[in-house]
């Protein structure tokens, strides 16, 4: 049997999500709290296997309260359940712990689902929230070269530099001291996994 707990502030969709727990096969369930301060102390107490959250709770949300169960109860797995599809919320959510997201449209099946998949070590996601996170990390462009990884301000250090400048006369074309020159040439050297300038420069032409 699976054990499980409703954190939700909303009464009358805490009492919907009871009543479909409580009477749920597989599943134990132990509990609903309607704040984070209540859910803390009784889930830390209870142990259950997983955690249903909503993430608009009064006070402390559910996200903070996710993170500080976590951190003490790593082995309970976390299922956020919101009307939200925000894509802040949501990697905020998973960086707290949460293993799942759900929109609170999920059927029945799709919750008891869900439950199951991340008690058996899965990531159950809403199909939208599946999309949004795609999404996400497709607009993630990859840079196609070491050279793409440069600032503005280190490409036109490096131009000058490949020109035959001095740090003085860069400083002097671009408006800032010697010193700076030098710190965003380290910087530059770090991107570009060489040692010298001359290793910089010949990276740079070689483009």
């Amino acid at each position: 049997m699976i054990r499980v707990c409703l954190v939700e502030d909303h009464r009358v969709t805490r009492e919907v999500y009871q009543k479909l727990l409580d009477h749920a096969p597989e599943l134990t369930f132990l509990g609903a709290y309607a704040n984070a301060e209540q859910a803390e102390r009784e889930i830390a107490r209870q142990q259950p296997d997983v955690v249903l959250m909503d993430i608009n709770l009064p006070g402390r949300s559910g996200i903070e309260c996710v993170a500080r169960l976590k951190r003490d109860h790593p082995k309970i797995e976390f299922v956020m359940l919101t009307t939200y599809d925000d894509t802040d919320l949501i990697f905020n959510a998973l960086r707290a712990g949460a293993s799942g997201y759900l929109l609170k449209r999920a059927t029945p099946d799709e919750l008891i689902n869900a439950i199951k998949e991340v008690h058996g070590g899965g990531s159950p996601m809403s199909v939208e929230i599946a999309r949004r996170v795609v999404s996400h990390f497709h607009q993630i462009r990859q840079p196609a070269s070491e050279l793409e990884t440069l600032t503005k301000r280190e490409q036109e250090i490096l131009r000058l530099l490949a020109k035959g400048l001095a740090y003085k006369q860069i400083a002097g074309e671009l408006g800032i001291s010697p010193g700076t020159v030098q710190t965003h040439l380290h910087k530059v050297y770090g991107k570009l996994h060489v040692q010298s300038r001359t290793e910089a420069v010949v990276k740079f032409l070689g483009r």
